[in-house]
């Protein structure tokens, strides 16, 4: 590989940022294709968006002729926002899904090592935790606590970090008034479609532990099949 390239690969997995190595088989030039670029006019477009969304690394054999995609994607993460028993159930979920969990709540009598045994739990303000660990495009936000003094700053954040998941508890009218927290904020209403809320999949779900299947549910869907997931 170009020592060029190979640096390029290595910062961008060091800043958690996709990227794939395309290598053309016929002459064995290379060139780095990133998430964020605009690759909508190369020969290889509409494999290089599903390889993204995969995360799946392999020869590909089209009339451009033979490439092989070496895919580099950030491990995703799920930022759960809230210490409830919601999250008790989501978390060996998510873990077993394969994605890394992180438990955010400033409230210490919820936040316990008894409660969330062997997970990445911050007994702090999510604003002080964020800025040490900040959100990107591969981590999902759920935030769960019911209390907007905990829930708002990382859902506005998870938007403007373009976060492939942000979904938030609570009714329909609770989410309303979100909303209109979040525009006199200054958030830009185009970006409060990306909210899903109320949380999860439209299962009926009743229990924590259902409720954590469905949340589980849109998170995966949001990373594997929405237009886009991921990038």
């Amino acid at each position: 590989m170009d020592l060029f390239l190979l640096k390029a690969l290595n910062a961008d997995r060091s800043e958690r940022r996709a990227a794939i190595l395309v290598t053309d088989m016929a002459n064995g030039s290379q060139r780095l294709i990133r998430g964020q670029d605009d690759y909508s006019a190369d020969p290889l477009a509409e494999e290089l968006g599903k390889r993204f969304r995969s995360g799946k690394s392999g020869m590909v054999a089209l009339e451009a002729g033979e490439h092989f995609l070496n895919v580099s994607l950030p491990s995703p993460r799920l930022v759960i926002i809230g210490a409830v028993h919601i999250s008790q159930a989501l978390v060996p979920m998510a873990r077993i899904a394969g994605l890394d969990v992180t438990v955010i709540d400033p409230r210490t009598a919820f936040a316990t090592e008894d409660r969330f045994p062997g997970s990445s739990l911050k007994a702090e303000w999510p604003e002080d935790v964020l800025n040490d660990a900040p959100l990107d495009a591969f981590t999902a936000v759920a935030a769960v606590t019911h209390d907007p003094k905990i829930d708002d700053f990382p859902l506005i954040e998870g938007l403007k970090a373009g976060c492939f998941y942000v979904g938030a508890l609570g009714s329909r009218k609770t989410h309303g008034k979100r909303l209109d927290r979040f525009a006199e904020a200054g958030l830009d209403p185009a970006l409060f479609d990306r909210i899903d809320a109320p949380i999860g999949l439209d299962i009926g779900a009743a229990s924590p532990e259902e409720i954590a299947v469905a949340v589980l549910g849109s998170v995966i869907r949001a990373l594997r099949k929405a237009p886009g997931a991921g990038l």
